[in-house]
């Protein structure tokens, strides 16, 4: 039978994490906005559609993901994937019931580990490089802190559903095995999240849940999904890029993670250039308008020259503090301090790329991602080639631009520096 894949992510890089996993198989990826595209096309083998709703109410992100699970439904898909948060972040029971609830399902297996990033399950306990959940940089996460680390309770409190674990020990016994429990379990479950420690773990969960409809979680085990299932040869736009840019690449940073700070810290020592915004002046429209033309001419200046250029919010915790105080007193909260700061980063880069053409745009930052994608008018991407774990570059639809979008905790510190050269290597820059 011809498979074809549905998946519902949470955010923009997310959707591409899971992306650049599906496509090691050779598959032909697309990642598509919500807002962009209420009618698809079978034109991949996986078609990924991106709500941007980690960040919305439980009301707005139950909306988004039950009409894109709708519109995978209408496109014929026989697979569907919920792609969230390695680490569970965002509206995630709401999700999970809206797909289940939109495809009249009852049952659905998880699996959250990802350990090529240092995410494990062991027992049903969440760890992020050896440190529990609940004591890794996510317990401090401004919009949704991780303060335990057991996943059935985590998703438990967010829905009516059953959910149920099931350990390391079973999944080693094979995938026979675990298939026969899967079975067993989804008499009485509604969520069946598995452990996994290793990649070699994944590929026996990925084997057993062979006919399963419904996975959800995070990336990881989409590199091994493919493996057991038939899909068709799509052809990849990869294979007739036509990218030629004489300019710099610009790079975008919007996120505080300490991943992206050792990121931009990195660039700034190589002696690339870099114009900070201050992000104290969001919440006045003249100082904003005064900050806007600032960085953008500065960064005009560079671009043109064929120099790179890294626009970043300013992260010393000092002006993130005041940042804060200021919004506060104005009764704005974190979420739309946040948003108001990728919404400026997102207009200067709009600004930049039209007028000097440029083609090659890296963005840090899944919310700021999301946010510069829309406001240059791309509705999606096709997956190209994977820099890192989980971040690969894309070819934009809607604009003929390379783009790299990566999530704020993702990444080695050199990454930054990578996205850079593997642009400039799979582009001909003009004579």
């Amino acid at each position: 039978m011809e498979n074809l894949i549905g998946v519902v992510a949470d955010d923009t890089t997310g959707a591409n994490d899971i992306g650049v996993m599906f496509s090691k198989s050779q598959s032909t990826v697309k990642v598509v906005n919500f807002e962009e595209n209420s009618e698809l096309k079978k034109d991949a083998n996986v078609v990924i559609i991106d709500t941007d709703s980690r960040l919305d109410s439980l009301e707005l992100s139950y909306q988004k993901v039950f009409q894109a699970t709708k519109m995978l439904e209408k496109l014929g898909c026989t697979i569907y994937f919920n792609k969230t948060c390695s680490v569970f972040r965002g509206n995630i029971g709401t999700e999970f019931d809206a797909m289940l609830d939109a495809l009249e399902e009852d049952f659905a297996v998880i699996s959250l580990a990802f350990p090529k990033n240092g995410r494990k399950t062991i027992n049903g306990v969440h760890t992020v490089h050896g440190k529990l959940l609940e004591d890794s940089e996510f317990a401090n996460d401004p919009v949704h802190p991780m303060t335990q680390s057991n996943l059935v309770s985590i998703l438990q409190a967010q829905t009516k559903r059953k959910v149920v674990n099931i350990d390391i020990s079973i999944v080693r016994q094979g995938a026979e095995v675990l298939r026969n429990k899967i079975e067993e379990l989804r008499q009485t479950y509604n969520y069946c999240i598995i452990d996994s420690e290793t990649q070699a773990d994944l590929g026996i969960v990925a084997k057993a849940c062979t006919g399963i409809k419904v996975l959800a979680g995070s990336s990881a085990i989409a590199e091994e999904i493919p493996k057991y299932i038939k899909l068709d040869p799509i052809d990849n736009p990869k294979n007739n890029l036509d990218i030629k840019d004489s300019n710099g690449v610009l790079v975008v940073s919007g996120s505080l993670t300490p991943q992206t700070k050792r990121q931009t810290e990195y660039l700034i020592n190589l002696g690339i250039a870099t114009i900070i915004v201050d992000s104290r002046t969001v919440f006045n429209e003249e100082e904003k308008e005064k900050e806007v033309a600032r960085v953008y001419n500065d960064a005009l200046n560079y671009i043109k020259l064929g120099k790179d250029v890294l626009i970043m919010a300013d992260n010393n915790k000092e002006v993130v503090r005041q940042t804060k105080e200021i919004g506060l007193n104005k009764n704005i909260d974190d979420l739309t301090i946040s948003k108001t700061v990728s919404a400026v980063l997102a207009v200067i880069t709009e600004m930049v790329v039209t007028e000097t053409g440029l083609q090659r745009l890296v963005v840090a930052g899944g919310d700021t991602s999301g946010t510069v994608m829309r406001q240059l008018g791309i509705t999606g991407n096709y997956v190209l080639e994977e820099i890192e774990t989980g971040v690969p570059s894309g070819l934009a639809i809607g604009r003929n631009l390379l783009i790299v979008l990566k999530s704020g905790s993702f990444g080695s510190p050199e990454f930054l520096k990578r996205a850079i050269d593997h642009l400039n290597m799979i582009s001909i820059p003009s004579l």
